[in-house]
């Protein structure tokens, strides 16, 4: 029996030595070959968002942009992730590194109604426009 066992450590540690001379042989070569592109479902993309309000569509200043979304796995629990933004003085904000796909977009400003709603990315540098509403007068 122990014969056996040292006789299977050796054939294991052989094997694994042949394993690495064969990947140091193979490794400068790969190197030389160009990446492939990212598959369009890991592809990054850049949001931005363009805020306006009222009848005449102001730029809305200062405003907090929340972008949520999920982040899928197959094996482990999907992460939820999410980023706040604010938007300039131009009413733009930009929100960077965010997946392909289906997105919360939610965007808050003092003395404007809240604004929400779930989009898809199709495109990797997408324009999202947001207009805002006044809130009903309270008597």
């Amino acid at each position: 029996m122990q014969f056996s066992t040292k006789f299977f450590a050796c054939v294991c540690l052989a094997a694994w030595v042949v394993g690495q001379q064969a990947a140091a042989q193979n490794s400068p070569a790969s190197a030389s070959k160009p990446q492939a592109p990212l598959p369009a479902s890991d592809a990054q993309t850049r949001i931005t968002i363009e805020v306006t309000g009222g009848e005449k569509g102001i730029p809305v200043e200062n405003a907090s942009v929340y972008v949520k979304f999920i982040e899928e796995h197959a094996i482990k629990k999907d992460k939820k992730l999410e980023m706040n933004v604010k938007t300039s003085r131009d009413g733009i904000a930009h929100v960077p590194n965010a997946p392909m796909g289906r997105i919360l977009v939610q965007v808050v400003a003092e003395g404007w109604k809240t604004y929400g709603r779930w989009l898809d990315l199709t495109d990797p540098k997408q324009t999202i426009k947001v207009h805002l509403e006044r809130p009903p007068k309270w008597y």
